[in-house]
């Protein structure tokens, strides 16, 4: 990868700073940065672990809730649309027959594990509030930074299910600037395994669509633009075990299918000003007396 299309790593900093004026420069212009070496490796080993151990206590019971970002079927669930303040666990739809049972083991059929690990976890809690994260908000501008939502991504072996091109603010629409993502890769993320993909400039190009909760819990999208997107432009973002790539919420991303015999773990985190506002009828609610936690 072109160091000056997404690291900047031969660029100056500052004393004290994680990325440098043209680092920053780079983000504003391509809507995303990739950083190497941002997590230590014990750090990706341990939120590993954690989240096995997560998996490991989950009975699923009846309750088999399939992830994907191609039918959107999971939006229709109660399940997930209340977990927005909860710990709830999402399947690969290729993991599940067509009897509705798991075709392997629990731990090799998880998709991910969603939205609020950041609050409910301490082990989640702490990485999510790391020093070294909210030095790299405040650098990229956003000020007093609030926690929306975490992901677990286990990106499975064999059928890690693909995750089709998408802005995130379709899904977490503020009414200032966007939200920004934080993409940990706790494992390396290669072509082989289900990296991601973005359009270099892309979030300069308005919101395609929003993803809105309605009365009575019902989703629909609405649509402003149709147009495909601009597939030929996407470029592969392979990155160590370690890195971090920032994702301005309007930037155009993707993941394809993992069918190599090597998982992807990642978890990601989605941040706000506090002077921002959320949508109210983003499908992402929490219980009515809740808000929005800062990093402290």
């Amino acid at each position: 990868m072109n160091d000056n299309v997404a690291t900047g790593e031969k660029s100056t900093h500052k004393k004290g700073s994680l990325i440098s004026p043209l680092q920053k420069q780079y983000y504003e212009r391509d809507g995303f940065l990739v950083i190497k070496n941002f997590l230590p490796k014990e750090v990706c080993n341990l939120l590993i672990q954690r989240a096995r151990q997560l998996i490991d206590a989950f009975d699923p019971g009846e309750v088999i809730t399939t992830f994907s970002s191609v039918t959107h079927q999971h939006a229709q669930h109660l399940y997930f649309l209340e977990s927005g303040d909860k710990i709830r666990f999402f399947f690969e739809e290729g993991a599940i027959s067509e009897e509705g049972q798991l075709k392997a083991d629990k731990s090799y059929c998880i998709n991910k594990i969603g939205h609020a690990l950041h609050d409910l976890d301490p082990t989640f809690y702490c990485a999510s509030r790391l020093h070294k994260i909210a030095v790299l908000l405040k650098e990229l501008g956003v000020d007093q930074p609030l926690l929306l939502q975490s992901m677990y991504i286990c990106k499975q072996p064999h059928f890690g299910g693909e995750v089709t091109c998408h802005q995130d603010s379709t899904y977490l629409i503020t009414e200032k600037e966007p939200v920004i993502g934080l993409w940990f890769a706790l494992e390396d993320a290669t072509l082989e395994n289900g990296c991601l993909w973005a359009i270099p400039g892309g979030h300069q190009q308005p919101l395609k669509s929003r993803f809105i909760r309605g009365a009575n819990n019902h989703i629909h999208t609405e649509v402003y633009d149709d147009k495909p997107w601009e597939l030929s432009k996407m470029i592969p973002l392979e990155v160590p075990k370690g890195s971090v790539i920032v994702l301005n919420g309007l930037l155009p991303h993707m993941s394809k299918k993992n069918t190599s015999e090597k998982s992807r773990h990642a978890y990601t985190l989605h941040f706000m000003s506090s002077d921002n506002v959320f949508a109210k009828d983003n499908w992402l609610a929490l219980a009515p007396d809740a808000t929005f936690k800062g990093m402290l």
